[in-house]
């Protein structure tokens, strides 16, 4: 298994900007750059929905159409950390975001959340 901490909630003005940080660390008998992974958000009331993926090496990413244009997905390998920036925030986003990895099947790996919550 690998640990994944989430970083960077908090509360924000809609139109503002958050960073969040998903550091991952343990053995897993795999690099994590090999590691497909993901944030995903739930919000009050409503299912765990995906927000986005990327690919090991950084190369392919996959958004959810309600982030698309406002949030980017990085990784830095070399620190084992994976980035969300949102940017144009809504109230709708407002969520618990968690980051995952895809380690022996999807996203078998999760973190505890951070909260995000935007003030209308």
């Amino acid at each position: 298994q690998v640990q994944l901490v989430e970083s960077g909630g908090g509360l924000v003005q809609a139109g503002g900007s958050l960073r969040l940080s998903c550091a991952a660390s343990g053995r897993t008998g795999r690099t994590f750059s090999s590691l497909g992974m993901g944030w995903f958000r739930q919000a009050p009331g409503k299912e765990r929905e995906f927000v986005v993926s990327i690919s090991g090496s950084g190369a392919r990413t996959s958004y959810a159409d309600s982030v698309k244009g406002r949030f980017t997905i990085s990784r830095d390998n070399a620190k084992n950390t994976v980035y969300l920036q949102m940017n144009s925030l809504k109230f709708e986003d407002t969520a618990v975001y968690y980051c995952a990895a895809s380690v022996s099947r999807a996203y078998d790996s999760w973190g505890q959340g951070t909260q995000v919550t935007v003030s209308s």
